[in-house]
């Protein structure tokens, strides 16, 4: 059974997802592009952060970083590597969406990366409805990020 909840990101079972995250951020991108958080800094105020848990066992995490009264940001959508291919990242996307969408946020926005592995992510999100967009929120044009958006 997949559950998806709302929890505190600094947790010792979660530490495998944070080092995997950080290890996929970090792959093919240089320092000054890696836009990722780390564990401490999603638990601060405006940042609600979900855990998918498969019998109980974490394998994704996602969060939204309120950016102001009706927009927001996905952070840290992450599900294990070896669990791919069961359509997991499109239910958490779509969680956080819903989540989105129940806070009364008008529009969601992301960053990703613009190499080639990040083109799965990339599809998820075209697939989901986002496009591309202008960099939002202190972000800068960047040849390794790709912005994308979504009104909701």
């Amino acid at each position: 059974m997949i559950t998806i909840t709302l929890e505190h990101p600094v947790q010792e079972e979660l530490a495998l997802l944070h080092a995997r995250h950080t290890e996929a951020m970090h792959a093919d991108t240089p320092p000054e592009s890696i836009h990722m958080l780390p564990a401490d800094a999603l638990a601060a105020p405006g940042i609600l952060f979900y855990v998918m848990r498969e019998e109980g066992r974490p394998i994704g995490m996602g969060a939204l970083k309120r950016i102001d009264a009706g927009h927001a940001e996905i952070k840290s959508m992450h599900v294990l590597y070896e669990l791919r291919g069961r359509g997991l990242a499109r239910m958490l996307l779509g969680h956080l969406v819903t989540e989105a969408r129940a806070a009364g946020y008008a529009r969601l926005s992301l960053e990703t990366g613009s190499q080639g592995s990040f083109a799965a992510a990339r599809g998820l999100y075209l697939a989901a409805g986002f496009e591309t967009c202008p960099p939002f929120e202190g972000y800068r044009l960047d040849p390794m990020s790709v912005y994308m958006t979504i009104a909701l």
